[in-house]
Protein backbone atom coordinates (compact mmCIF):
# COMPACT_ATOMS: atom_id res chain seq x y z
CA UNK A 1 0.00 0.00 0.00
CA UNK A 2 1.32 3.48 -0.86
CA UNK A 3 2.41 5.74 1.89
CA UNK A 4 -0.39 7.96 2.82
CA UNK A 5 -2.71 9.37 5.39
CA UNK A 6 -3.68 7.65 8.71
CA UNK A 7 -5.66 8.00 11.90
CA UNK A 8 -3.80 7.91 15.28
CA UNK A 9 -5.90 6.35 18.39
CA UNK A 10 -5.79 5.49 21.41
CA UNK A 11 -7.81 3.62 23.51
CA UNK A 12 -7.94 2.86 27.50
CA UNK A 13 -9.02 -0.13 28.89
CA UNK A 14 -9.94 1.02 32.58
CA UNK A 15 -9.57 -1.21 35.39
CA UNK A 16 -10.59 -1.19 39.01
CA UNK A 17 -8.21 -3.47 40.84
CA UNK A 18 -9.77 -3.67 44.44
CA UNK A 19 -12.89 -4.93 42.60
CA UNK A 20 -10.67 -6.77 40.03
CA UNK A 21 -13.11 -5.64 37.34
CA UNK A 22 -13.23 -3.60 34.11
CA UNK A 23 -14.94 -0.47 32.92
CA UNK A 24 -17.26 -1.34 29.66
CA UNK A 25 -19.11 1.38 27.87
CA UNK A 26 -22.35 0.70 25.23
CA UNK A 27 -21.74 2.63 22.28
CA UNK A 28 -24.60 5.22 21.19
CA UNK A 29 -27.07 3.78 18.95
CA UNK A 30 -26.25 7.14 17.18
CA UNK A 31 -22.97 6.40 16.46
CA UNK A 32 -21.88 5.92 12.89
CA UNK A 33 -19.08 3.43 13.51
CA UNK A 34 -20.02 -0.16 15.34
CA UNK A 35 -23.85 1.68 17.05
CA UNK A 36 -24.79 -0.11 20.09
CA UNK A 37 -21.63 -2.35 20.59
CA UNK A 38 -19.56 -2.57 24.09
CA UNK A 39 -15.98 -0.91 23.97
CA UNK A 40 -13.51 1.04 26.45
CA UNK A 41 -12.87 4.52 25.97
CA UNK A 42 -11.38 5.13 22.28
CA UNK A 43 -10.43 8.32 20.90
CA UNK A 44 -8.86 10.12 17.66
CA UNK A 45 -5.10 11.74 18.62
CA UNK A 46 -4.96 15.60 17.75
CA UNK A 47 -2.58 16.98 15.52
CA UNK A 48 0.23 18.37 17.87
CA UNK A 49 -1.14 16.24 20.87
CA UNK A 50 0.97 13.11 23.04
CA UNK A 51 -0.63 9.61 22.91
CA UNK A 52 -0.70 10.19 26.66
CA UNK A 53 -2.21 13.86 26.25
CA UNK A 54 -4.98 12.02 23.96
CA UNK A 55 -5.46 9.45 26.58
CA UNK A 56 -6.41 11.53 29.43
CA UNK A 57 -7.81 14.05 27.69
CA UNK A 58 -10.46 11.30 25.99
CA UNK A 59 -10.80 9.58 29.26
CA UNK A 60 -12.20 13.29 30.57
CA UNK A 61 -14.28 13.70 27.92
CA UNK A 62 -16.39 9.97 27.27
CA UNK A 63 -16.18 9.43 31.27
CA UNK A 64 -15.42 12.06 33.40
CA UNK A 65 -12.76 11.02 35.75
CA UNK A 66 -8.90 10.89 36.06
CA UNK A 67 -7.13 7.29 35.71
CA UNK A 68 -3.52 6.33 35.92
CA UNK A 69 -1.90 4.54 32.65
CA UNK A 70 -0.65 1.43 34.42
CA UNK A 71 1.10 -0.95 30.63
CA UNK A 72 0.72 -0.78 27.77
CA UNK A 73 -1.64 -3.69 26.45
CA UNK A 74 -0.89 -3.44 22.64
CA UNK A 75 -1.06 -1.83 19.38
CA UNK A 76 -3.95 -1.44 16.95
CA UNK A 77 -4.79 -1.40 13.34
CA UNK A 78 -7.88 -1.16 11.55
CA UNK A 79 -10.11 0.17 9.21
CA UNK A 80 -13.47 2.44 10.50
CA UNK A 81 -15.22 1.09 7.52
CA UNK A 82 -14.02 1.37 3.99
CA UNK A 83 -9.95 -0.13 3.65
CA UNK A 84 -9.88 3.53 2.55
CA UNK A 85 -6.84 6.29 3.67
CA UNK A 86 -8.90 8.59 5.69
CA UNK A 87 -10.35 5.46 7.58
CA UNK A 88 -7.31 3.91 8.52
CA UNK A 89 -6.69 4.02 12.05
CA UNK A 90 -3.34 3.06 14.15
CA UNK A 91 -2.91 3.22 17.82
CA UNK A 92 -2.00 2.05 21.43
CA UNK A 93 -4.31 0.61 23.68
CA UNK A 94 -3.35 1.03 27.45
CA UNK A 95 -4.96 -0.40 30.93
CA UNK A 96 -5.83 2.26 33.14
CA UNK A 97 -6.57 2.31 36.72
CA UNK A 98 -9.41 5.21 38.26
CA UNK A 99 -7.64 7.43 40.44
CA UNK A 100 -9.55 8.03 43.92
CA UNK A 101 -12.12 4.84 43.17
CA UNK A 102 -14.69 5.93 46.29
CA UNK A 103 -15.03 9.17 44.74
CA UNK A 104 -14.43 8.05 40.44
CA UNK A 105 -16.24 5.20 40.45
CA UNK A 106 -19.79 6.35 41.70
CA UNK A 107 -18.74 9.77 39.50
CA UNK A 108 -18.69 8.23 35.81
CA UNK A 109 -20.71 10.72 33.88
CA UNK A 110 -21.23 9.12 30.15
CA UNK A 111 -20.88 11.90 27.58
CA UNK A 112 -23.50 11.20 23.93
CA UNK A 113 -20.95 8.89 22.47
CA UNK A 114 -22.05 6.13 25.06
CA UNK A 115 -25.72 4.82 26.39
CA UNK A 116 -24.52 3.06 29.28
CA UNK A 117 -21.61 1.34 31.29
CA UNK A 118 -21.08 -1.36 33.36
CA UNK A 119 -18.01 -2.70 35.92
CA UNK A 120 -17.65 -6.52 35.10
CA UNK A 121 -14.82 -8.87 35.94
CA UNK A 122 -13.00 -10.25 32.38
CA UNK A 123 -15.01 -14.02 32.86
CA UNK A 124 -18.70 -12.05 33.02
CA UNK A 125 -17.16 -9.35 30.11
CA UNK A 126 -16.66 -12.48 28.22
CA UNK A 127 -20.22 -13.64 28.39
CA UNK A 128 -21.67 -10.46 27.49
CA UNK A 129 -19.01 -9.53 24.33
CA UNK A 130 -20.16 -11.11 21.39
CA UNK A 131 -17.39 -12.62 19.36
CA UNK A 132 -19.12 -12.26 16.18
CA UNK A 133 -19.35 -8.15 16.31
CA UNK A 134 -15.62 -7.06 15.18
CA UNK A 135 -15.79 -4.57 17.91
CA UNK A 136 -16.89 -6.47 20.81
CA UNK A 137 -13.89 -9.44 19.34
CA UNK A 138 -11.34 -6.47 19.77
CA UNK A 139 -12.60 -5.47 23.24
CA UNK A 140 -12.28 -9.21 24.22
CA UNK A 141 -8.82 -9.86 22.50
CA UNK A 142 -7.85 -6.56 25.01
CA UNK A 143 -9.21 -7.91 28.29
CA UNK A 144 -7.54 -11.18 27.67
CA UNK A 145 -4.14 -9.03 26.68
CA UNK A 146 -4.65 -7.49 30.04
CA UNK A 147 -5.07 -10.81 32.05
CA UNK A 148 -2.08 -12.04 31.02
CA UNK A 149 0.10 -8.73 31.27
CA UNK A 150 -1.19 -8.25 34.83
CA UNK A 151 -0.22 -11.51 35.66
CA UNK A 152 3.27 -11.15 33.93
CA UNK A 153 4.39 -8.05 34.21
CA UNK A 154 6.85 -6.87 37.48
CA UNK A 155 5.10 -4.39 40.20
CA UNK A 156 8.52 -2.40 39.86
CA UNK A 157 8.00 -1.18 35.90
CA UNK A 158 4.19 -0.65 36.29
CA UNK A 159 5.76 1.66 39.53
CA UNK A 160 8.13 3.25 36.91
CA UNK A 161 5.17 3.80 34.27
CA UNK A 162 2.96 5.33 37.17
CA UNK A 163 6.21 8.01 37.80
CA UNK A 164 7.47 8.65 34.51
CA UNK A 165 4.52 7.92 31.96
CA UNK A 166 4.99 6.38 28.51
CA UNK A 167 6.36 8.93 26.49
CA UNK A 168 9.94 9.17 25.50
CA UNK A 169 10.30 12.73 24.40
CA UNK A 170 8.82 14.84 27.33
Amino acid sequence: MAIGRFIAGIGALIYDPEDDKYLLLRRSSEKDFAPGAWECVTGRVDQGESFEGALHREVREEIGIEVHPLFLIGTTHFFRGEPRPENELVGLVYCCSIENKRNNKKEIQLSAEHAEYRWLTAGKARLILNASNPTERWLRRVIERAEVTMECLPPDLIKLHRRQGFELDN
